[in-house]
């Protein structure tokens, strides 16, 4: 596979396109998800050192569990529904249960890992440096949205 992806630029180009927007889409699920897992570590912890009992969570939380469900209609989204960009555009930017609109950053997060790791692809070609570089950007979105919604990150 990794001789195929040497040997064809166009091949090369399109796994990369297509793994962008694919951890784009798991970007998604850190950025919305991280945060709430920080945050009831937190409480806990708070509760813990004030010795007061905590209240039992609706259900676990981490990147895994939940799977990904409409936030208005609780609907679980099928696996043809959660593919990065083309089920947006299929379902016009609605939930096919409900049709609560869909905010737009989704595909849009999903587009710029896209590109970025496109980007990335031509300018590393297939080497260590690539995969290093992929990850520190992968990183460095997740964390600028984060810092964008939570402001969780240090200023200095």
């Amino acid at each position: 596979m990794l001789a195929l992806l040497a040997q064809s630029p166009a091949a090369f180009i399109t796994v990369s396109l297509l793994m962008g927007l694919l951890i784009g889409s798991f970007l998604n699920v850190v950025i919305y998800r991280l945060p709430l897992m920080m945050e009831t570590r937190w409480r806990s912890d708070c509760c813990e050192l004030l010795e007061v009992e905590q209240e039992k969570p609706e259900a676990t939380l981490n990147l895994a569990t939940p799977n990904s469900h409409c936030p208005v209609c609780k609907t679980a989204i099928k696996p043809w529904q959660n593919i990065p960009v083309l089920s947006y555009l299929l379902l016009r930017g609605k939930c096919g249960s409900c049709a609560t609109k869909i905010s737009p950053r989704y595909p849009f997060l999903e587009l710029v890992a896209g590109v970025m790791t496109v980007a990335l692809a031509w300018f590393f070609d297939l080497s260590p440096a690539l995969f290093g570089a992929a990850l520190l950007t992968w990183a460095l979105i997740a964390l600028t949205m984060i810092d964008i919604d939570h402001q969780l990150l240090l200023d200095d």
